[in-house]
């Protein structure tokens, strides 16, 4: 087994104390007696100093032609220096493990990740399963593992349940146009776009729920805030409205900022990210804004919008120029939204519902509101869209069998690992990214 971690050692736990180190040749370079590599492992890299006099000439030759990527194993001395990290081991021995073959070098190089420039190029992409090893995906991914506890954390605090539903489903939560069909046993079945209906079914039993969970997404779009299987952390509530969901949005997202910055400040400054920023986000009320000043405010911009249309990216893009910190987007036209809204008993033009935009042109990352929640008002919603009931008649049972006030929301967690992350496309932030056009690696 693994006993000691290069974390560990330039953190100074080890200092003038022998350590057994396993993990990748990062860098190498050295003359005919002295050889200086570079060690990684998933906590970080040392500098360890391997002498030919000391380990051999048959260990020394061995890693003087061992390849980046090589799994290694090393003994030696850690001590404290004013070399890299500060600290660096000096090697009494070394055994390669899994070399790398000379024919086939480790492809992500330094004039790759150069060209790629903080961003991803179709070269990476088609070499992901490689990418994953690079500083940068492996910061993005402690990053998401964080933001993943998180979620966690808020709901089971609060005594939340958690919740799964299944992936094949029967009808849509966001739209047929964005379904993915499905053979299913000679019948036809879809990808789940959301959680959602099936929590609500178990509203009643759990009260609180959540989950964190994929959903898929049929979008042809190739912005940089879009995939087709993304992960989704949702809850429902009942006994609430849209006012108590909104509550638990924002508190959920400044909790995620605040969980960032306890455990994982080093990595967001090697992003390159403001800590201050991101205590702002963490610690600041979220401001409400309704539908109609939205619309407002894009005309006075001199954005062409009409009353009554959804607001895509490029419009919530604009709408977030002027925010510092996250805001709510509430009350938008009954038109706009699915059935399931609940239309606002003091203007039913308007549903009770609310998306959360991200500052820095990022934009949407919460859209949830309160359930339509009576069988009549359910019916009625479900016949001025014309859809089908048949798909429905479970979801419709939970209002004929004890009906109450309930609301959730969907949180887009790739999208918030982005925001926070600083990141310029989402799929930095997943290990395989799945958009229109790749399905690979």
């Amino acid at each position: 087994m693994k006993t000691h971690w290069i974390g560990d050692v330039i953190s100074g736990n080890h200092d003038q104390s022998e350590v057994h180190l396993k993990g990748w040749i990062h860098r190498s370079r050295g003359s005919k007696r002295l050889r200086f590599v570079v060690l990684r492992d998933s906590t970080g890299t040392v500098q360890c100093v391997i002498k030919r006099d000391v380990v051999g000439d048959d260990a020394f030759e061995t890693v003087e032609s061992a390849l980046i990527e090589s799994s290694v194993e090393i003994s030696g001395m850690a001590i404290p220096t004013d070399r890299e990290h500060g600290h660096e081991v000096q090697v009494s021995d070394i055994r390669i493990i899994g070399p790398v073959d000379p024919s086939r070098p480790f492809p992500i190089t330094e004039s790759a990740m150069a060209e790629a420039d903080g961003g991803e190029t179709e070269f990476l992409l088609d070499n992901r399963h490689l990418y994953l090893r690079t500083g940068r995906m492996t910061t993005m991914l402690k990053i998401r593992s964080s933001v993943f506890g998180a979620i966690h954390s808020y709901f089971r605090e609060r005594d939340f349940i958690e919740y799964q539903a299944p992936n094949f489903v029967a009808g849509a939560v966001e739209g047929g146009s964005t379904l993915f069909e499905v053979p299913y046993f000679g019948r036809k079945a879809f990808l789940t776009q959301s959680w959602q209906l099936y929590a609500e079914a178990a509203m009643p039993a759990l009260e609180r729920l959540y989950t964190i969970a994929p959903s898929f997404r049929a979008e042809k779009s190739r912005t940089r805030r879009h995939l087709t299987e993304f992960w989704h952390a949702e809850m429902e509530i009942a006994w609430s409205g849209n006012e108590e969901v909104m509550n638990h949005g924002g508190g959920l997202v400044r909790h995620i900022a605040r969980t960032l910055l306890n455990e994982r400040s080093d990595e967001l400054e090697s992003l390159g990210r403001d800590l201050k920023l991101i205590e702002r986000y963490a610690s600041s009320d979220y401001p409400r804004m309704r539908y109609d000043e939205a619309i407002e405010r894009l005309k006075a911009k001199g954005v062409q919008v009409e009353w009554g249309q959804d607001l895509d990216y490029s419009k919530e893009k604009i709408l977030t120029e002027d925010f510092e910190v996250p805001h709510f987007l509430t009350h938008y036209p009954k038109i706009a939204k699915p059935f399931y809204h609940r239309p606002d008993p003091e203007d039913p033009r308007y549903v009770l519902c609310h998306d959360l935009l991200a500052p820095e042109g990022y934009g949407e990352i919460i859209g949830g509101g309160e359930r339509t929640w009576s069988e009549s008002e359910i019916l009625e919603r479900i016949d001025e869209e014309g859809t089908p009931v048949e798909p429905y008649e479970f979801y419709i049972d939970v209002r004929r069998y004890g009906g109450v006030p309930h609301g959730g929301f969907g949180l887009g967690v790739d999208r918030v690992c982005a925001w926070l992350a600083g990141a310029d496309h989402i799929r930095e932030t997943i290990p395989f990214p799945r958009d229109s056009r790749r399905v690979t690696p």
